[in-house]
């Protein structure tokens, strides 16, 4: 087994998550009382927002190369990024370590792909919504057509990013609004709904929705294990 390096704190929720799915799936392929060899690196999420509001990426990207640096010290064997927002450095930060970083977007273009889809929405912070990093990869990279909300709906889906799943809150309101928005990217062609931020997850659930919803947190985290255990036997 190798030891997965995690970069989190982006928030500590998602994290959180990212630990139990990393350890419950270690347990379903080794059985009896197996869990992850890992290493963890948190930060204090309000350092990043802070440098997310004032465009501050140098600085961002600085810090996140020099906590896969500090995981790899310590020992792990792969990294992964527990956000997807960071995935806009994450180049840099792959071409600073001598390990293998596994992206999230290639991963859940893999998952894309498994259920012959080329068309998906996208939901995620402003950045993943609006930047090259995260869908220009999907479709250069992978021929994955993207599709987002409106202007209005990308900044209500980044405030509630912020204001409400970020500090663990879940409001009825809140998730009657994302219903509203996932339905009109399927009106308007998505075949699926990318939930690109990893806090998503918490509000929206497949149980609720038709069409497939991709949650990046799981496929992120079980990729790690697939990568930290090889092949199943």
């Amino acid at each position: 087994m190798k030891t997965i390096g995690l970069i989190g704190g982006m928030t500590w929720l998602s994290s959180l998550e990212y630990y139990r799915v990393i350890n419950e799936t270690v347990r379903e392929r080794l059985g009896g009382l197996h869990s992850a060899r890992s290493v963890i690196y948190s930060f204090d999420f309000d350092e990043i927002a802070k440098l997310h509001e004032s465009g501050g990426w140098v600085e961002a990207t600085e810090l996140m190369v020099a906590a896969a640096r500090r995981v790899e010290a310590s020992g792990a064997e792969l990294v992964v990024i527990c956000t997807n927002t960071m995935h806009k450095m994450a180049d840099e930060v792959q071409a600073a370590i001598g390990i293998p970083l596994i992206h999230i977007v290639d991963v859940t273009a893999e998952a894309i792909h498994s259920q012959d889809l080329r068309k998906v929405g996208v939901l995620g912070s402003i950045f993943t919504m609006e930047e090259d990093f995260y869908r220009g990869r999907l479709e250069r990279d992978h021929g994955i057509e993207t599709l987002v909300p409106d202007e209005a709906g990308r900044r209500y889906v980044n405030s509630v990013i912020n204001n409400e799943l970020a500090l663990g809150l879940i409001n009825p309101e809140t998730h009657d609004r994302f219903r509203t928005i996932i339905g009109g990217l399927v009106s308007s062609g998505a075949q699926g709904i990318i939930l690109g931020c990893t806090e998503i997850p918490l509000l929206v659930k497949q149980k609720d929705y038709a069409v497939p919803l991709f949650d990046t947190t799981t496929l992120h985290a079980r990729a790690a294990v697939a990568f930290a255990l090889g092949p199943k036997g």
